[in-house]
């Protein structure tokens, strides 16, 4: 057995799953460090997948040849498409998993990867090599006293690193609930000079289904014709979805959950870390809405052979009997029996404008952060950090080209960006709104945008690639039948004034019917016998029809996000030296030298995005290093 790898990954959650499938799948030997083999991807919170903005990076993740995508379609039970109500550059998948079956599905993809070995052990120190310019990785020591040897080490740790759990006023050790914490990797970083800070997080309480009154409750269904997430051909939709509820608290349940506020780790000083802000407690909820006399919480299952329920927006880390007594005054749950109460934990990060956009750090060469220890919340924000870390480590060990997203590439490469460049102050969750350019950054055209850099680089396969072409160019020959096509004066009128359309003045093109807002290509195909035609004589699917009719309704918007990309791009290719000295620069504001001199912005466009560089200031670096 040789203990000498390429590539160590610490942890395998989200991030060091997609890291170490990724490394291992692009070449090189890799070593996946876990806790526990049997909790790999563990849904430690809640089992689903996707959501606003998250939906769209997971989308990436698959087109860029990660697996994420892949593994919730195996085990989705409720498939939903959130916000078809707005504009496609709004629509964001969501899928409810069967949280053992996601972890299973994992586990067998890893144990299955060539290069890739797994080891049960916990790491408590990173090896460095001191003796060269800068430290650099040369190994990792476990808990079991065995050294191992690596080029790289990608640390995906998530909220084990010192974790602490709270629940009313007792406390114990553990990065999850049943799982003990990893010390000394914190320790080790914080000899090596990185700065560390303390974060918390939350999960709500777990239900018995056998004592929910379910008749009670406000039944939430999956789509009627649900998508998928992953763009290969052989993932299935979800068949025999099972359905969500909505509940909601009282001013009762309120008043009740008040009686423990003095006793609440987050309000009595206990918890110093710092919580999401947009995925709070239910206590943090009523302090900041302390007008509202009603929240909507959802019941969502957590797989389909266990009676176990997840009680999403109810998270909290009130003392037990508060949180049981609140339950039981709300609708439906009056008789519930609790499997395990909600509880908070703290854990260590480290702040990421330590890191370069590779996710490698900038103290020491070889080592990359990913997932919670960046500051990030969510298993979709950490499983992209970890396939970019892997990737980066595997390219970087062999001498090739970081890959490195852009703003107007990816929600991926905002993402990162934000971290590297701005830092953060509280759990980061992605939005939609982050995004200067989400109309490029739809989650319907992932594929067309990132599996060409996947392709090139080596994770994804000719047939994925093959079948992106073979859709580029049914879309496009769709687009182009309808700028060809016509329908005259009054043939399609009852169908348009069914929509609150004006009928045709004139013969029109059938593109310019598709322009129009409440005008889809599935529904004119009902009333134009000739587009049907050409839609079931060349099995045109859902995906291409929506996506050419998606081209055709925002291509001015498109165009214009493009221009203004564009132009920023201009900005990300003037180079900044590395080691430029900004004190030098007297005519930069004070704040700026020092928020430059910290965080060392790689372009002029990277340095306009820093919290506290202005304007004028970037004219200055324009001068010195641009115009």
């Amino acid at each position: 057995m040789m203990l000498q790898f390429d590539v160590v990954v610490i942890g395998a959650g989200h991030a060091g799953c997609e890291a170490a499938s990724a490394a291992a799948r692009l070449g090189s030997r890799t070593l996946l460090i876990t806790i526990d083999m049997e909790k790999i991807a563990s849904m430690s919170c809640n089992p689903a997948v996707g959501g606003v903005a998250k939906g769209q990076i997971v989308r990436e993740i698959d087109a860029l040849g990660g697996m994420m995508g892949r593994v919730t379609d195996h085990s989705a039970i409720q498939f939903r498409m959130l916000n078809r109500s707005k504009g496609a550059a709004m629509w964001s998948p969501r899928a409810q998993c069967d949280k053992h079956e996601f972890s299973r599905e994992w586990r067998r993809i890893l144990e299955n990867t060539k290069n890739l070995y797994l080891w049960q052990d916990s790491v408590v120190d990173i090896l460095i090599d001191h003796s060269g310019e800068k430290p650099r990785v040369k190994g990792v020591k476990t808990r079991m006293g065995v050294d191992i040897e690596c080029s790289r080490v990608v640390l995906t740790a998530g909220t084990f690193l010192e974790g602490v759990m709270h629940c009313g006023e007792s406390n114990a050790e553990g990065g999850r609930a049943g799982d003990q914490a990893s010390h000394g990797i914190s320790e080790s970083l914080c000899r090596m000079g990185f700065e560390l800070g303390r974060m918390k997080t939350g999960t709500p309480v777990r239900l018995d289904a056998r004592t929910i009154n379910f008749d009670a409750l406000e039944v939430q269904e999956g789509d009627s014709e649900p998508s998928k997430f992953s763009y290969d051909t052989d993932t299935e939709v979800v068949n025999n979805q099972l359905p969500c509820f909505m509940v909601y608290t009282s001013k009762r349940v309120h008043d009740i959950l008040r009686t423990g506020f003095d006793r609440s780790p987050l309000f009595n000083g206990t918890i110093s870390g710092i919580g999401p802000r947009y995925c709070p407690s239910i206590e943090d909820k009523l302090r900041t809405f302390a007008d509202k006399e009603q929240h909507q919480l959802f019941l969502e299952p957590e797989g389909r052979s266990t009676n176990e329920y997840y009680l999403n927006g109810f998270s909290s880390s009130l003392p037990f009997e508060v949180q049981y007594e609140a339950l039981r005054n709300i609708r439906g749950f009056e008789d519930v029996h609790v499997y395990r109460p909600g509880y908070a934990i703290e854990y260590d990060y480290f702040p990421p404008t330590q890191l370069r956009h590779t996710l490698e750090t900038k103290l020491v060469d070889g080592l990359y952060f990913a997932g919670q220890v960046n500051g990030t919340t969510g298993y979709e924000e950490a499983a992209a950090q970890g396939l970019l870390a892997g990737i980066n480590a595997h390219r970087s060990l062999h001498g090739e080209e970081a890959v490195v997203l852009g703003r107007d590439e990816a929600y991926i490469g905002v993402l990162i960006d934000d971290l590297v460049t701005k830092g953060v102050d509280e759990p980061y969750r992605m939005f939609t709104s982050r995004a200067e350019y989400r109309i490029l950054l739809r989650q319907d055209n992932a594929d067309a945008r990132l599996t060409p850099l996947g392709y090139k680089i080596g994770l994804v396969g000719e047939e994925k690639y093959q079948n992106l072409l073979k859709k580029n160019t049914a879309v496009e020959s769709l687009i182009s039948m309808l700028r060809q096509a016509s329908v005259k004066k009054g043939e399609i009128d009852d169908y348009l004034i069914s929509l609150g359309e004006e009928p045709l003045s004139q013969g029109k093109k059938l593109y310019d019917i598709v322009l129009r807002s409440n005008v889809t290509i599935s529904t004119l195909m009902e009333v134009v016998p000739k587009l049907k035609r050409y839609v079931e004589s060349n099995t045109l699917t859902r995906e291409v029809v929506e996506q050419a009719e998606i081209q055709i309704k925002y291509r001015g918007y498109v165009e214009r996000e493009r221009y203004f990309a564009d132009k920023m791009h201009r900005l990300e290719s003037i180079i900044i030296p590395e080691n430029f000295d900004y004190d030098s620069m007297q005519s930069l504001t004070i704040e700026a030298r020092q928020k430059l001199g910290r965080i060392r912005p790689t372009t002029i466009g990277q340095a306009s995005r820093i919290p506290g560089v202005s304007p004028a200031d970037i004219n200055v670096l324009l001068v010195k290093f641009g115009r």
